[in-house]
């Protein structure tokens, strides 16, 4: 009596476990050089301080054409004004459709610290720096200018990962600075000069709701969103492949990626922070 032999796996069951099974492989792969990256970052800090002072230049201030606007620091502000002019829009009409337009500078002192700089900054930290590690990476991956560097003794991970999320931190905190200072000048120039409303009655509700506590959480947000959104950007440009084309694909994959977890992350840190009732009573 012959025994039959054993049936194939149907190709589309092979072909979606294939992907599954390739799909954790590379979270596996990202998180093993996401932990690689952070501890060699006070290897990288040691060993190259002039490269490192070099991104940080490069990051803050831009080179070629980014550098004739000013660099990331000017499209951050940029951003910045239009998000907090938007307070001052949707504010005092929201609030005047109850009667309560005295509290625009509420929402000033609320929304711009607690979601809006944030979440701005981590946008424009992904489309400018992110973006531009990505590239950078990519191009010396597939010019095998990373093996290169293997081969001469130098750390890649380190000299080129680890640098730049160092760096990333460094460069947002000028940046957080100048975003909040020009999301909060926005929502009191539109809501005062435009609106016409009293500039001490938006002082008094803006001074009020302003507490000092949530500027510091913000700040250690942002700096938490810079280092996801590096290290993200700096894997897809340590491992592309496939040419030129394959350099573009990563920096599509690495902004949109980051994006994602970015916003993820502000709301995972927010209910950390502030829990569901949000740390916040209005009374009379």
């Amino acid at each position: 009596m012959t025994q039959s032999a054993p049936s194939r796996p149907h190709p589309r069951w092979y072909r979606a476990a294939h992907e599954v099974a390739a799909g954790w492989n590379e979270l596996g792969d990202q998180a093993r050089f996401y932990a690689g990256t952070l501890r060699a970052v006070p290897d990288a800090v040691r060993r190259y301080p002039g490269e490192l002072l070099r991104l940080i230049a490069q990051m803050g201030l831009g080179t070629g054409a980014l550098a004739v606007v000013g660099g990331t620091v000017a499209i951050v502000g940029f951003l910045t004004i239009t998000t907090g002019a938007l307070v001052a829009v949707q504010g005092y009409n929201q609030f005047a459709s109850v009667g309560v337009e005295a509290l625009t500078g509420f929402a000033s002192a609320f929304f711009n610290v607690r979601l809006i700089v944030p979440g701005t900054t981590a946008v424009a930290l992904s489309a400018t720096i992110g973006a531009g590690a990505t590239a950078q990476l990519g191009a010396m991956r597939i010019n095998e200018e990373i093996d290169a560097l293997e081969v001469i003794g130098i750390r890649s991970v380190t000299y080129l990962a680890a640098t730049r999320v160092l760096a990333g931190v460094v460069v947002v905190i000028p940046l957080y600075c100048i975003a909040v200072m020009m999301a909060f000048l926005a929502a009191r120039t539109g809501t005062t000069v435009i609106y016409g409303q009293g500039s001490g009655v938006y002082d008094h509700y803006f001074n009020t709701f302003l507490n000092p506590t949530d500027l510091v959480w913000s700040f250690l947000q942002s700096v938490a969103i810079t280092v996801v959104v590096m290290l993200v950007h700096t894997y897809y440009g340590y491992t592309a492949r496939g040419g030129p084309a394959g350099v573009g694909e990563a920096v599509g994959r690495a902004v949109r990626t980051s994006m994602v977890v970015a916003a993820v992350e502000i709301v995972m840190i927010s209910l950390a922070i502030y829990g569901q009732s949000g740390n916040f009573n209005l009374a009379g």
